[in-house]
This record gives C-alpha cells, sequence and structure tokens, in this order.
C-alpha cells in the first residue's frame, strides 16, 4: 500500500466517523438547554440559593446545601393537592381509555349510518380550544351541580367535575389515536371468534385490547400527563386549597412568596415531575413496541 492509498483511506475513515458524528452532536446541542435546565431545578432544590448551576450558602461561599426546601412535604395542603392531582389523571387513563377504545372499535369494525359524519364531527370537536367553552363548561357543571347525589362527585367545585371536563376534552384525540391502531389489526382473528359466537364486546375485551397495548400505553402517557399538569380547567372551574391541584397550589404558592423563595418552588416543581417518571417507568415498554402491532388488515 503506497503512502497515497493510505492517506485517501485514513481521510475517508476520517470523514466518514464524522458524518456519523454531526446527527448526535446536532442532537446534544439540541437538548442542551433542556438538560440545563433539568440540571438547575435538581441543584436548586437542595441549594439555599444558587448563582447558575452553581449552589451558594447565605453568604456567598460555594456550597450551601440543605433539604429546607422540601419542608412543605409537612404541609396537608400539598399532599390534599396531590390526591386531587392523582384523582385527575386516573380518572383521565380510565375515562379516556376505555370509552376511547371502546369509540375507536366501533369506528373501525362497524359499518353505520353516520359514520363518516361522526368521524368528521369528533376532528371538528377537537379543534375548539378550552379557553372558548369556559363559560359552556361552567353553566354545564353548575346544572350537573344541581343534580342530588351526582352533583356532590362530579358538579362545580369538585375534583369529578374536573375529570369529567379533562375527559370530555380529550376524548376526540383519544378516539383517532385508537381508531388508527384498531385499522392496523388483522381482522383474521376477530372473525374466527366472532364465527365461534363471541360477542362483540368479548372480543373487544380479550382479542383485540391485548393487540393494542402500545397504544394504551401511548394514550395513557399523553392523558395522564395532560390531567396531572392540568391547570386551566382546575383554576377556572375549583375555589379554595380543598379542591385544587399540584399546578394550581404551585402557582399560589409561587405568587405569594418572595423572590428569596424561589428554591422552594423548584423543589415543589420537582416534586410534581416524579409521578410522570414513575407512570412512564410502568409504561415504557409498551410505549417503545408501539409499532409492534398486528398487520393491516380489511373489510
Amino acid at each position: 500500500m503506497t503512502p497515497t492509498t493510505f492517506e485517501t483511506e485514513q481521510t475517508y475513515g476520517l470523514r466518514k466517523s464524522l458524518s456519523r458524528a454531526i446527527p448526535y452532536i446536532l442532537l446534544t446541542i439540541s437538548i442542551l438547554p433542556i438538560i440545563i435546565g433539568y440540571a438547575w431545578i435538581f441543584i436548586a432544590t437542595f441549594s439555599v440559593r444558587t448563582e447558575g448551576l452553581i449552589p451558594k450558602d447565605a453568604h456567598g461561599n460555594i456550597g450551601g446545601l440543605t433539604l429546607q426546601n422540601w419542608s412543605f412535604l409537612h404541609n396537608p395542603e400539598v399532599w390534599n393537592a396531590t390526591l386531587n392531582s392523582f384523582g385527575i389523571a386516573v380518572g383521565m387513563v380510565v375515562g379516556v381509555g376505555f370509552l376511547s377504545s371502546l369509540t375507536g372499535y366501533a369506528l373501525a369494525r362497524m359499518n353505520f349510518a353516520g359514520r363518516k359524519g361522526f368521524l368528521g364531527t369528533t376532528l371538528l370537536l377537537h379543534a375548539f380550544r378550552p379557553e372558548m367553552l369556559l363559560i359552556a363548561i361552567f353553566q354545564v357543571l353548575l346544572f350537573i351541580g344541581g343534580i342530588p347525589l351526582i352533583g356532590d362527585w362530579v358538579g362545580f367545585n369538585t375534583v369529578g367535575g374536573v375529570a369529567l371536563v379533562m375527559i370530555t376534552l380529550d376524548l376526540p384525540l383519544g378516539v383517532w389515536l385508537m381508531k388508527g391502531f384498531f385499522d392496523n389489526l388483522s381482522w383474521d382473528m376477530e372473525r374466527a371468534a366472532l364465527i365461534d359466537g363471541a360477542s362483540r364486546f368479548r372480543v373487544w375485551w380479550e382479542i383485540i385490547l391485548p393487540q393494542i397495548k402500545p397504544g394504551l400505553a401511548a394514550l395513557s402517557i399523553f392523558t395522564f400527563i395532560t390531567g396531572w399538569n392540568a391547570y386551566l380547567i382546575p383554576f377556572t372551574f375549583t375555589i379554595g386549597s380543598k379542591v385544587a391541584n399540584l399546578p394550581v397550589l404551585l402557582n399560589r404558592f409561587s405568587g405569594d412568596t418572595s423572590l428569596g423563595s424561589w428554591n422552594e418552588v423548584a423543589a415543589l416543581g420537582l416534586f410534581q415531575l416524579v409521578p410522570i417518571l414513575v407512570f412512564f417507568i410502568f409504561t415504557q415498554e409498551a410505549l417503545l413496541n408501539i409499532y409492534g402491532g398486528g398487520s393491516k388488515g380489511g373489510a
């Protein structure tokens, strides 16, 4: 091998390695601000104060690590708000998941009058922002609140009422997402079960749902995060700390404190983030298999 040939191959290998590294470099640069932001939150929660990413004590010296910012864990209002947030999020996961999977299955597998119109209307409803419907939702919740027994659970100024509104607003997206997964499933097992005498509900529950676990995982994560981080609807339709969720409490907490307490606000924000991470850990296996569904069928 001549020196010229060696240098040519070396240059080619260098260019090839550089071309492979460029996407990773660009990706790292693009997510660097997010990483720095999360790093600051984590450092700030355990520091008296910070200058950039450097923790400092009250005298300006490097250090000043403390657990004082987490003293809110002894506040009953925080745990009550956490329970309210959890109730809204779980209610959305169950409500949106159940109704969307049933509706999506019907739209994907059955032909009935008004099917296309229903699909178009569902998509149109998703275009309406919650801000446009606040007055109408308020009137509906007041009406439901006047119904004996039911109004105490899902009326105005109740956690159930907030969950009901959030489920309704997220249903259009859930229906379309589930319909897409049902459309990509083969009809073979379903037809065999129907020929053997299984009901539509049993086919949906025992045969179809196990095949769309990635879709259910994706929808569960989206709805859980939406419900857990909900602010506008809980802030608008609840009064007082008894029915407030974490984002509403965090807003009040940050609005009622001085600039010297922002580290406590960061700690409360990190506390709010933990359940989302835990929920993602338990659903990531199904979520990462989102393209592992059945082959596309037709009828």
